[in-house]
C-alpha cells in the first residue's frame, strides 16, 4: 500500500467533498495533520471533514485563528486546531493537547507542521497547494501505517 497519494480539485465544492469522503474511514482518536499557505483550502478541506463527520451546521465551521481549537459535536466529535499564532512552546504549555490527540473525537490540526515534535507517531498529513485558477492540489501522506488503508482509498 503507498504511503503518499496526490489529488488534484477544481473547486472549493472538491475539496470539501474530498474531506467529506475521508472522514467518514476516520476513527476516534485519529488525527489528521494540515500543512498549506494562507487562503490554500485547509479550512475549506475541514468544512468537508466536519460533514462527514457528522457535524450539525457544519458550513458554520471557521479557522479558529485567535481562539486555537474549536470543538464541534457530530456523530464523531471534531476538535479543530489552528496554530498560526502560537509558537511550540506556547501550545504545550497552554493547552491540554494530550487530551485531545488521544481522545475521543478527530483531531485535526491546520499549520501542523509548527508542532511537529508533538504530534503522535500515526497521523494523516494532508497538504494543500495552489494550483492554477481555483484548483488545489492536495498531498495525503500516511506518518506511521495505520492511515495507509485510507489513502488507499481515496
Amino acid at each position: 500500500m503507498e504511503n503518499i497519494k496526490k489529488i488534484t480539485t477544481s473547486s472549493p465544492l472538491e475539496t470539501m467533498n474530498l474531506g467529506e469522503k475521508i472522514a467518514k474511514q476516520l476513527k476516534k482518536g485519529d488525527l489528521v495533520a494540515l500543512v498549506g499557505e494562507l487562503g490554500a483550502g485547509k479550512t475549506v478541506f475541514v468544512k468537508g471533514l466536519a460533514n462527514g463527520l457528522g457535524v450539525k451546521d457544519a458550513s458554520y465551521v471557521n479557522s479558529p485563528s485567535f481562539v486555537i481549537i474549536k470543538e464541534y459535536e457530530g456523530q464523531k466529535n471534531l476538535y479543530h486546531f489552528d496554530v498560526y499564532r502560537i509558537d511550540l512552546r506556547s501550545f504545550c504549555e497552554t493547552l491540554d493537547y494530550k487530551r485531545y490527540f488521544y481522545g475521543c473525537g478527530i483531531t485535526v490540526i491546520e499549520w501542523a507542521d509548527k508542532i511537529k515534535e508533538v504530534l503522535p507517531e500515526q497521523y494523516l498529513e494532508v497538504t494543500i497547494k495552489y494550483g492554477s485558477k481555483q484548483n488545489r492540489l492536495l498531498s495525503f501522506r500516511a506518518i506511521g501505517g495505520k492511515f495507509k488503508k485510507i489513502i488507499a482509498k481515496i
